[in-house]
């Protein structure tokens, strides 16, 4: 499949319906401007991002600003909205089990219940919250291992915040083998169980998503979106003059 690099990422150059239609087997990331200031610093993200088979321009910001490439994105797919999109194109596949792990306490339950309602069969088949900073914790991973192998889930997002998850679904994934496909997807949990609202449909349509959730949560995601995600906009002008350099490329 075709690629287009922005910074030190190939991103998969393919719409929505192409995703959903090719989508079977590996691991699912979803890079924005945040993924791509950390993957500048973090060695062991950027190696996750590597070894991933599905690399997906979750932002409206970098689809736009890849019209200033040579081979431009035909679209931005956000993670939260591509997922309800996953579950509504294979309800009637009785193949699919998805199990959600991630969010506080009790909202992945919420999730599951709302989605398996709306689908109209069991296509959640589990969920579990994990408790905070439980990736330090070798015996509740091992916990959370069984808990999905023994759910018969073939399908695992992991919604527990960049790059916590896609770290973890890369150290463990060989651990859960009948699980084909794991999906990084951060807040998308929360967003099916209701318990967090996605910015109106004209503030997603102009890119500007990211100011709605940082109005939303100030204290959380202003230093992000302020400040250290600025620092995208140095590194990509960098790279349209042509003097971006990978830190991590040998």
């Amino acid at each position: 499949m075709k690629t287009t690099r922005i910074l030190n990422v190939n991103i998969l150059v393919l719409t929505r319906q192409e995703l959903l239609e090719r989508l079977d087997k590996g691991v699912l990331v979803t890079p924005n401007v945040d993924h791509l200031v950390k993957l500048q610093r973090d060695r062991e993200f950027y190696d996750v991002y590597k070894k991933a088979e599905w690399v997906v321009c979750d932002s409206k910001i970098l689809y736009l600003l890849s019209k200033l490439l040579k081979r431009p994105l035909p679209e931005a797919i956000p993670g939260s909205s591509f997922f309800t999109s996953y579950y509504m194109y294979h309800k009637d596949d009785q193949n699919c089990r998805i199990f959600l792990l991630g969010a506080k306490e009790g909202i992945a339950a919420k999730a599951m219940q709302r989605i398996n309602e709306k689908v109209g069969r069991k296509i959640v088949v589990g969920a579990h919250s994990p408790s905070f900073g439980f990736e330090k914790s070798e015996k509740e991973c091992e916990e959370l291992i069984d808990i999905v192998n023994k759910s018969g889930a073939n399908v695992l997002l992991v919604g527990v915040g960049a790059p916590k998850q896609e770290k973890w679904i890369m150290k463990y994934r060989d651990r859960m083998p009948g699980v084909d496909l794991f999906m990084a997807l951060g807040a998308t949990i929360d967003f099916e169980a209701g318990t967090l609202k996605r910015a109106p449909a004209f503030w997603q349509k102009i890119g500007m998503e990211w100011l709605y959730r940082c109005l939303k949560e100030p204290k959380r995601l202003f230093k992000r979106y302020f400040v250290d995600d600025m620092q995208f906009f140095y590194y990509f002008t960098k790279q349209l003059l042509g003097v971006y350099k990978d830190p991590f490329r040998k």
